[in-house]
């Protein structure tokens, strides 16, 4: 069974769906994170040098195992070379 078959077969069950949708945003952010590090070139090790942090800690907040400040988060964009910032979407 290939893994969208399992997925799909997953997400037909309504509390799954609504489970997942829940955590749909934390997943993208999540993406978006790795995408800017991986866009700087930088492993782990190094952005945890670049932000005087352990790379344990970067492998937590990569795995969403985190709940970060927004002083976190800056230094982070800031280390990969990106500005973050929030982008207000009215909810549907």
């Amino acid at each position: 069974m290939s893994l969208q078959h399992l997925k799909q077969r997953a997400l037909a069950n309504t509390e799954v769906r609504a489970e997942y949708e829940q955590l749909e945003h934390e997943f993208a952010f999540i993406d978006q994170l790795l995408s800017m590090r991986a866009q700087a070139g930088l492993t782990q090790e190094q952005l945890a040098k670049r932000m005087h942090t352990q790379k344990s800690n970067i492998s937590r907040l990569e795995r969403g195992n985190a709940n970060p400040s927004w002083t976190t988060l800056l230094k982070y964009a800031h280390a990969c070379g990106f500005e973050l910032n929030l982008m207000p979407q009215k909810m549907s």
